[in-house]
């Protein structure tokens, strides 16, 4: 039932959901509830969940207001709280470690302009390793699950680029291993995420400690080649005596989530689309082989390939694809939390009313798949993002313009500061695949998004699919 409210506030959906184990029923398909009150009660209403006021506006021209307004609608505390919780360190806003926050902030630097060049190189040469290591065997067809083969290369590539390479002679076989405590971890994320108590979640709890463990200082010192941006994290947290080893440990095993958690399905996607549409894989494969040619690089796993991040974004329609998948599979909720009684001024003499501990949310998945927007949303078009072979940024909504018509990263104050690192490594992982390899599909299945993670990023697929792939003659 829908109840009015003081003055100026949006339409309120009470009494729904009486009790948060239920907001998993919402979580069951956001996407279709939100559309339902949207075509009821306009573009801005008010869902009473779990005794919290979460303010929804549907709107992608009023987007804007919410995204400059970040005085009064913060999301630091809030992602604060809810990782804290997650990863098991203590919050940074509890006052005991002063800038900690702001200076973890600053060493994102390290993820952008010359260092990204720097680390985007790393991650090149290990894509190429690992490859190379998986694929020295493929003279013939090798067959394998195409989610478990995304997994473990992204998985190590991302290891070694930012941790470091493992001595032991078994290398590989320990990232593994982390890798296997990992994707337990991970399957429980979204029950933590909507802060089910960990002791409820099985053997959880055991996983996060030995994951946790690996991060120790004396497991991290003797991993070689690691990151500025991993270094530079480690100088900052030795400063707080208050920290302990364990919780040291706990804020490096989140940035490791946080670098591989989305990025994984997000490969997976990318990969899959373009082998289900063989005209999309062609073009892609096509523009690959064309800057290979023209930067007189040979071909082959034997050979180092060596792109430059100019080269990398020229590659319209291996970008085109990628956003196109992420489009498609990207699901995450944009949350402010309003620090105060105010009213937020919209376009057009909107206002709404909002109360202190209130949250606004965006939901861009319904933007994505507007058909307003996108031509046949549903569709996997591998050139939607292109326009007389350039880049194409102008998309309309009522014949308006959008500034905003793409958000898998989120947006503004909250936006992933790995964005950058993220598509380039998604953009080679495919780019070393296809200029090495034919690949192509074993299964004729479809697989579709499996919704547990709606709200919270990439969804996953509900099934692994089997692929093969052999040397290209």
């Amino acid at each position: 039932s829908v109840f009015n409210r003081k003055t100026g506030e949006p339409p309120l959906i009470n009494g729904w959901i009486p009790y948060l184990g239920k907001a998993l029923i919402f979580r069951k398909d956001a996407f279709k509830f939100l559309l339902d009150q949207q075509k009821k009660l306009g573009d801005i209403f008010t869902v009473h969940i779990a005794g919290r006021y979460i303010t929804f506006i549907m709107d992608p021209f009023l987007y804007v207001y919410v995204i400059r307004n970040s005085k009064q609608l913060e999301f630091h505390e809030f992602a604060d709280k809810m990782a804290s919780k997650t990863f098991d360190y203590p919050a940074l806003s509890n006052g005991k470690f002063p800038d900690l926050k702001e200076n973890l902030h600053r060493i994102y630097q390290y993820l952008q302009g010359k260092p990204l060049d720097i680390i985007s190189d790393h991650m090149m040469k290990n894509l190429q390793d690992i490859f190379e290591w998986k694929c020295s065997q493929a003279t013939d067809w090798e067959t394998e699950k195409m989610y478990k083969f995304c997994c473990s290369v992204m998985f190590e590539a991302s290891f070694v680029t930012l941790y470091g390479r493992v001595p032991a002679a078994d290398g590989h076989k320990v990232i593994s291993e982390i890798r296997d405590k990992f994707i337990k971890f991970d399957a429980s994320f979204p029950y933590l995420a909507a802060n089910i108590p960990i002791e409820l979640l099985g053997a959880t709890k055991k996983v996060r400690k030995e994951l946790i463990h690996h991060f120790l200082l004396q497991n991290m010192t003797k991993w070689l080649g690691g990151s500025k941006v991993v270094q530079a994290r480690q100088d900052i947290f030795e400063k707080y005596e208050l920290l302990g080893d364990y919780d040291k440990a706990a804020h490096h095993f989140a940035f490791l989530w946080a670098s591989v958690g989305n990025t994984i399905p997000a490969t997976f996607w990318a990969m899959y689309y373009l082998l289900r549409h063989p005209e999309a894989l062609a073009a892609v494969r096509d523009e690959i082989d064309h800057l290979l040619q023209s930067t007189g690089q040979k071909r082959g796993p034997t050979y180092n390939i060596h792109l430059t991040r100019e080269q990398l974004d020229n590659l319209v329609y291996l970008e085109s694809a990628l956003n196109e998948s992420l489009r498609m599979c990207s699901s995450s909720m944009n949350i402010r939390i309003s620090q105060e009684d105010f009213v937020l001024k919209l376009e057009g003499n909107q206002e709404v009313g909002l109360r202190k501990g209130d949250w606004i949310a965006l939901y861009p998945q319904i933007l994505h798949m507007d058909p307003e927007v996108y031509e046949d949303p549903k569709e996997y078009k591998f050139d939607r993002y292109i326009e007389n072979g350039k880049k194409k940024t102008t998309f309309y909504k009522a014949g308006r313009k959008l500034k905003y018509f793409l958000m898998p990263f989120g947006s503004g104050i909250s936006m992933c500061p790995g964005r950058f690192l993220a598509m380039n490594e998604m953009k080679m992982f495919l780019f070393i695949l296809l200029a090495h390899f034919d690949v192509e599909l074993v299964e004729n299945k479809a697989v579709r998004l499996d919704n547990s993670r709606m709200g919270l990023g990439i969804l996953l697929p509900d099934v692994d699919i089997a692929f093969r792939y052999k040397l290209r003659s």
